[in-house]
């Protein structure tokens, strides 16, 4: 079994990113995109105009300063490999339960079709919260290149 982190939220996030679930080289150094092969950060960093850093500390320091908020899916999964169509038995987060203790949260950006497939085979929309979906940061993705996910990304700059 695998376990996803603890949410990097503060009450002044207004912005909660979902991710499906940390992946293997995530889980190995216990970071939130640890895979250098994961555009996240460099997409985050290059949105807000920042000098992108592989130091994790200022990686949440850029989350704080623009109010996002940063969890996953799910809680727990039975998944060889990193792959989000591996997963199998899994158990979502406490999302509703987070929403209740952080109030401020007006927006739900799923970062990846995956993430929202499975925010919604367990969750609902409510009415007071926005929901956006973003082309997977994933080295996988080869659907897009990173300045298309760039592009794309720069939405979150106007919620």
């Amino acid at each position: 079994m695998k376990y996803s982190f603890p949410p990097l939220i503060t009450t002044n996030s207004r912005i909660l990113i979902l991710g499906t679930m940390p992946g293997e080289k995530s889980l190995q150094c216990q970071e939130y995109y640890g895979n250098k092969q994961n555009h996240f950060w460099k997409i985050l960093f290059k949105v807000f105009d920042r000098t992108f850093t592989a130091d994790y500390e200022s990686k949440k320091i850029l989350l704080e300063e623009f109010d996002l908020a940063l969890w996953d899916v799910l809680e727990r999964c039975e998944r060889q490999g990193s792959l989000d169509s591996k997963i199998k038995g899994e158990i979502p987060n406490d999302l509703m339960g987070l929403l209740r203790k952080f109030p401020n949260i007006k927006y739900i950006v799923f970062s990846s079709k995956n993430a929202e497939k499975y925010f919604y085979k367990y969750f609902t929309k409510t009415p007071e919260l926005e929901y956006v979906t973003l082309p997977s940061p994933s080295g996988a993705n080869a659907t897009m290149r990173l300045d298309q996910k760039i592009e794309n990304w720069k939405k979150i700059t106007q919620l």
